[in-house]
């Protein structure tokens, strides 16, 4: 539905055929694909994933360790995003967790956890079941279960993903639609599937 709208607006004109040409077959030379494949792919993702993480690491720290009132500043801004993420089938640390996991989509759990445990710093539990009992004890349920796993795949682009595309399009037209339009969606289809739930099931 989204390709059909795209097609229809922004990216409306001549369709365009997909033309693959294949180049005349070389024997591979081990060293230079090596080579290759370590300067121009692993060490350009480390060195994005590295220029990105680190100032994140930074900004969840301070935000965990400094307070008002006696509040950090992770919970004022997960308090204040409590009544949206409602709506979403979600809670305030959940969205605030995506948000602040930007950068690496793997830190988005846990952020969860260290809000939901009250800590200073992330949290790394290999016990699935202390992470189950974690869960239900801070009011998880099935609907939000179903829509952390929805906006998981229906969400904005990490920031290392988000700078290539910057890079390889040289627009921050298309970047800021990379980032927009999947975060719509995944934000429609929550709203969608907790209000299904809520009329249907409870």
């Amino acid at each position: 539905m989204v390709s059909k709208i795209l097609s229809k607006t922004i990216l409306k004109g001549m369709p365009s055929s997909f033309i693959l040409e294949l180049p005349p077959y070389r024997k591979p030379q081990i060293g230079k694909i090596i080579v290759r494949s370590i300067f121009d792919r692993t060490l350009f993702v480390l060195l994005r994933a590295i220029q990105v993480a680190a100032p994140a690491g930074l900004v969840i720290w301070l935000f965990a360790n400094i307070g008002i009132n006696g509040v950090s500043v992770l919970s004022i801004i997960a308090n204040f995003l409590e009544p949206f993420a409602k709506l979403m089938g979600l809670d305030g640390y959940i969205l605030t967790a995506f948000l602040f996991g930007m950068p690496a989509n793997e830190i988005v759990l846990p952020i969860i956890l260290m809000c939901y445990m009250g800590g200073t710093s992330l949290v790394n539990l290999s016990d699935y079941s202390t992470i189950g009992e974690i869960l239900i004890q801070n009011n998880w349920t099935l609907i939000t279960a179903i829509n952390v796993m929805i906006f998981t795949v229906l969400h904005f682009p990490c920031t290392t993903t988000l700078l290539s595309i910057k890079k390889e399009t040289g627009s921050l037209k298309w970047t800021a639609l990379s980032f927009v339009l999947p975060t719509l969606c995944g934000i429609i289809i929550c709203i969608f599937t907790n209000l299904f739930f809520n009329l249907f099931f409870i």
